[in-house]
């Protein structure tokens, strides 16, 4: 089941749904790095590219859980 969230990202707020525990993997990536969520999700829309939010959040969770940082 997907989560759904939302943040303001540039100003602007938006939403992301995400499963529960690819939200579990960014708030430890969060804490990890001494950034709020919102924080770091918005350094992953500045470095999404094409991607979508929700895609580049999924695959900096992935990162993290594989011991890279993203």
């Amino acid at each position: 089941m997907l989560r759904k969230r939302s943040v303001v990202l540039a100003g602007h707020a938006t939403s992301i749904a995400l499963e529960p525990e690819f939200w579990a993997m960014l708030e430890a990536q969060s804490q990890a790095e001494g950034l709020s969520l919102a924080g770091l999700i918005t350094r992953l829309d500045d470095a999404r590219g094409p991607r979508s939010l929700a895609s580049a959040c999924r695959l900096a969770a992935l990162a993290y859980a594989g011991g890279r940082k993203a």
